[in-house]
């Protein structure tokens, strides 16, 4: 029996990738759609692709000059943001170019992420974030392994306690670093998500569920 090709799905594969997207005065860029976490509360892990309805699917690993070719002159926007469906650092060599070239044309970087660049790398990067980096947004989650373990379901072990020593040496070394956790999530503690970000020279931020921007 002969298959015959979804329309829907040949349609859907023609339209370009999303590689940067603006939300007000910000330009991010989605940079690829791997992650160490599958967190149960990510759109991606809720039949969802889409932020401030931008369709965030990618076909492919977008090419790093590409990304560079439309983010053009950075200084038009507040900041350029790496954050889109999944972990930036997952693509350092990229990500430390892309951000190196807007440092370089004036303007300014921040980096979301979930904090595991040196447990999955194996080294510590952050002297090479810091070099193209002005600020980090750190996702730490939850006070604790076990309610980390329960929303983020982590892929590398110990992952919790690599977010705190992240958090750390980020934040002596990168002028503004935040840590975030969701408020109202079942287990969080907000204040102790807080203080230990605090603890380690870091600010805080409590984030809204499914707010972005």
């Amino acid at each position: 029996m002969t298959t015959r090709p979804n329309p829907a799905r040949r349609a859907c594969h023609l339209q370009p990738d999303i590689l940067v997207y603006t939300i007000e005065d910000r330009l991010y860029v989605n940079l690829t759609d791997r992650c160490t976490l599958a967190c149960h509360f990510c759109p991606k892990h809720n039949d969802s692709k889409e932020v401030h309805d931008y369709n965030l699917t990618l076909s492919q690993r977008p090419d790093q000059q590409l990304i560079i070719d439309q983010i053009g002159d950075p200084t038009r926007y507040q900041e350029v943001v790496f954050c889109g469906f999944g972990e930036p650092t997952l693509r350092l060599k990229a990500l430390i170019a892309v951000a190196t070239e807007v440092k370089t044309k004036g303007g300014k970087t921040r980096l979301n992420t979930d904090g595991l660049a040196n447990l999955f790398h194996k080294k510590d990067v952050v002297p090479l974030l810091a070099s193209c980096i002005d600020a980090m947004s750190i996702s730490l989650n939850a006070q604790n392994e076990e309610v980390y373990k329960q929303h983020c379901a982590p892929s590398l072990k110990n992952s919790h306690f690599a977010v705190l020593a992240f958090l750390e040496l980020a934040a002596h070394a990168i002028p503004d670093v935040t840590a975030t956790a969701i408020d109202g999530l079942e287990g969080v503690d907000i204040l102790a998500c807080k203080k230990l970000a605090e603890d380690r020279g870091a600010k805080f931020k409590a984030r809204t569920l499914d707010v972005v921007g």
